[in-house]
């Protein structure tokens, strides 16, 4: 436990740096529902009171949130739109799921979609920019667990800088009853990344995430992290992606090899 405080500490700090240091490795992201690795891919919010949209499809072969597999392994189809006016942001986001019951936990009923609707500000001071915001999880159609609601709501805030080609963020997710009603929970989270000029038709850009889950109860914690590359070309994102914990899967993961180390590839393609 006292290793988790420490590193919990870390990340804080180092995501109150990110404030002043640099932006998301992926600055387009509104809500950054994955940090890295996701398939969702919006364009930047403009500066100027500019109305803006943009939608965006694809696929993984494995849907990792906060490094715990959401789809038994499996691959799934993902997939949102996003609009923007000036610093405001909204948008709907969806991933098809695959739940069983107790994994994940702190267990949940049967879920096969999961559809995200988000909306902030993006205010920016000087060279930082900030992300204020709110994220409902919905899973429609689920079998909640012994009555306990699936959905939840957490709130987000989050800074960043970049500057030629390197960026470093840092956020705070807060929830005051996390999924399937299992209490509050912390999620500080801290994201590096470098964009490479473009080598033959490919832009190339590196980045990785580390953060860490604190609920009510603490035998669920963990820390989490990945680490990958994507390469753009036109409209499309290619992913690759290696995610990993510190869960043994005697506490948060019902089935320990859903918290295990593994690597994902994902492709999307963003429009306009």
């Amino acid at each position: 436990m006292h290793t988790k405080i420490g590193l919990m500490s870390s990340v804080v700090a180092m995501a109150v740096a990110g404030a002043v240091v640099a932006t998301p490795a992926a600055a387009g992201d509104f809500y950054n529902r994955e940090a890295a690795g996701s398939v969702k891919d919006a364009p930047v919010v403009d500066s100027g009171r500019k109305f803006e949209w943009s939608f965006n499809i694809g696929g993984t072969s494995d849907y990792v949130f906060r490094g715990i597999s959401q789809t038994l392994e499996d691959p799934t189809v993902q997939g949102g739109v996003d609009f923007s006016y000036g610093m405001f942001y909204t948008g709907v986001w969806a991933s098809g799921v695959d739940f069983v019951e107790g994994s994940p936990p702190p267990g949940s009923g049967d879920a096969s979609v999961e559809v995200d609707v988000y909306g902030g500000i993006k205010p920016k001071l000087g060279p930082v920019e900030f992300d204020l915001g709110v994220i409902g999880y919905l899973y429609p159609g689920a079998q909640d667990l012994a009555g306990a609601d699936l959905d939840y709501v957490e709130i987000k805030g989050g800074a960043g800088y970049s500057i030629r080609g390197l960026s470093l963020s840092g956020a705070v997710y807060y929830s005051p009853d996390q999924f399937a009603e299992s209490g509050q929970a912390w999620t500080p989270e801290m994201s590096v990344g470098y964009e490479f000029q473009s080598i033959g038709i490919f832009t190339p850009t590196i980045d990785g995430t580390v953060g860490a889950y604190y609920f009510d109860d603490s035998s669920l914690d963990y820390v989490y992290w990945n680490a990958g590359l994507a390469l753009a070309v036109e409209k499309f994102t290619f992913d690759f992606r290696y995610w990993d914990t510190d869960s043994n899967g005697a506490d948060f993961c019902a089935d320990k090899g859903l918290c295990d180390e593994r690597f994902v590839f994902s492709a999307s393609i963003a429009l306009p």
